[in-house]
């Protein structure tokens, strides 16, 4: 099993493949940088009070949020007023863990869910988004056409890990080493594995015979955490062979064993 999810962010998935009895190799196919600058991001913190809602779509933009609010030394206090949604139970469970409650989980944990689950309660309200720097624009457009007024700050980067390069193009090219699965959890990791492969160095484009499915990933299964994930699979040129039925690490792991010989 290769799992390119972030170094800091492999462990659940990694241990729970694990206990499966399968052979794990961790190549991070994606790498969570600070933004270049913090100051959209400070604006909004310094202004929480004027906010009625935050949404959060990753537990990396939970984990740059509070980072920020320590620097900045405002803690939770500005937030009480708020209502919070959280895109799924990871993200969720990070909330949770600095002392805030979270008002909205959607019952499927996908930017379109957030917004149907905020759809009678967004007119007129204040939003603020934190999130990755590349991200879908469907939260804050949806919500803008509810009438609410939305603020999106980008809390973090994610970027190509160029040191991994090398790790995987070895491993795939190794009869000892290569994985009868790949798993993808976000389409960052899809986009960016496509870039670690691109003989160009970098080049995202649909992936060709020479590096999809008849070159480097011939005889390769591929895992995907929810359909969005999916979606940029077949985008990029690459099959879907099993996808999680709950669009969570539990899910993507309960999915792949499913489909265990």
């Amino acid at each position: 099993m290769l799992v390119g999810r972030a170094r800091h962010q492999a462990s659940a998935l990694s241990s729970g493949l694990r206990h499966l009895g399968a052979e794990v190799l961790e190549i991070p196919f994606i790498e969570i940088r600070k933004p270049r600058s913090y100051k959209a991001l400070d604006a909004a913190l310094k202004h929480l009070p004027e906010y009625d809602w935050l949404v959060l779509t990753s537990v990396n933009g939970v984990d740059a949020l509070w980072e920020r609010l320590r620097k900045l030394r405002i803690g939770g206090k500005p937030m009480r007023h708020m209502k919070i949604a959280a895109i799924g139970p990871a993200t969720r469970q990070a909330i949770v863990q600095h002392g805030v409650k979270v008002n909205v989980v959607p019952k499927e944990y996908v930017a379109e869910s957030v917004v149907t689950s905020l759809r009678r309660k967004i007119k007129g309200k204040r939003v603020l988004l934190a999130r990755a720097k590349v991200a879908r624009d469907v939260i804050p457009r949806e919500l803008r056409r509810l009438g609410a007024q939305v603020d999106v700050v980008e809390a973090y980067e994610t970027v190509v890990p160029q040191s991994s390069r090398q790790r995987l193009r070895a491993a795939l090219a190794s009869p000892q080493r290569r994985p009868d699965w790949i798993t993808f959890t976000s389409s960052s990791t899809v986009r960016n594995f496509v870039a670690l492969l691109d003989e160009s160095r970098g080049r995202v484009g649909r992936v060709h015979a020479s590096t999809g499915p008849k070159g480097h990933l011939k005889g390769v299964r591929l895992a995907s955490i929810g359909p969005v994930t999916s979606s940029t699979l077949r985008e990029l040129g690459l099959p879907v062979d099993v996808e999680a039925a709950e669009y969570t690490i539990p899910g993507l792991i309960k999915a792949i064993s499913g489909r265990e010989p």
